[in-house]
This record gives structure tokens, sequence and C-alpha cells, in this order.
């Protein structure tokens, strides 16, 4: 029979991952669609922004300059995320002690996505969001 168990969370948890400020992350950019143009935020065009292709030079430079003061509060990478407990949002599944966990077969992905999804698992592990069984 199930029976509800109630764990403390840990205060904070342990990442390999720096915050952007420090180590800027290598991104990869795609195409953005003409109303929209790519602005950066650090040296050697590093921290990137999307803002409107349409601003005028002075008010590019005006939002520039409020993005550059206030860069810390942009999150580029999870540990940039700061104010919730990973530990918070992180959950478990309950199950009865003697069940034994199953793995279903692995299911075909549409090659096309196959890449998609290989970065978006790395970034995860990289994270520490997830981790190999």
């Amino acid at each position: 029979m199930w029976t509800h168990q109630i764990e403390s969370l840990p205060d904070h948890i342990d990442t390999q991952l720096k915050p952007s400020l420090e180590v800027p992350p290598k991104v990869e950019l795609k195409e953005l669609p003409n109303h929209l143009k790519y602005a950066f935020l650090g040296e050697d065009n590093t921290l990137p922004v999307i803002i409107a292709a349409n601003l005028t030079e002075s008010q590019e430079k005006e939002l520039m300059k409020v993005l550059k003061e206030n860069k810390a509060a942009v999150g580029w990478t999870i540990a940039d995320l700061k104010g919730i407990s990973p530990a918070i949002v992180m959950h478990k599944i309950i199950t009865d002690q003697d069940v034994k966990p199953v793995r279903d077969t692995q299911r075909r992905l549409n090659p096309n996505m196959r890449e998609v999804v290989n970065k978006e698992v790395l970034k995860w592990l990289d994270a520490g969001i997830i981790y190999p069984i």
C-alpha cells in the first residue's frame, strides 16, 4: 500500500555552471525575422539579446545603455536564474518500496528532430536538470 512520506529539500544544489557574466556561454544564433536583430551586451559578440531592427540610432543607444546597466537581470543559462532554489522546483515520484522500475522501449524519432533533441538534452545535462541513469 502507498504511504505518504515527506522529505526535506536541500537548501541549494551545487552546479558546475558559472554565471554568464563570469563565463559567457557559447550560443547558437539563429536567423531572425527582418524586423528583429541581435545586439550584444558583452565583449567579442557575447551575451546576445534580440532587439527591434527599426529603432533609430539614438533609441538603440539608449536601449543598449539600459540593458548593459541591468544585464545581471537577464538569464542566458540556468545558472543566471536567481531567487528560486532548484531544490524547490524539483519533484520526486513517490512509489511503493517494493515496486521495480521499468523502462519503456525506445521510440523512433523523426530524423529532423533528432539533432534538436540531442542539443536540448546536452543543455539539460550541463545545467544539472537531468542526469543519466
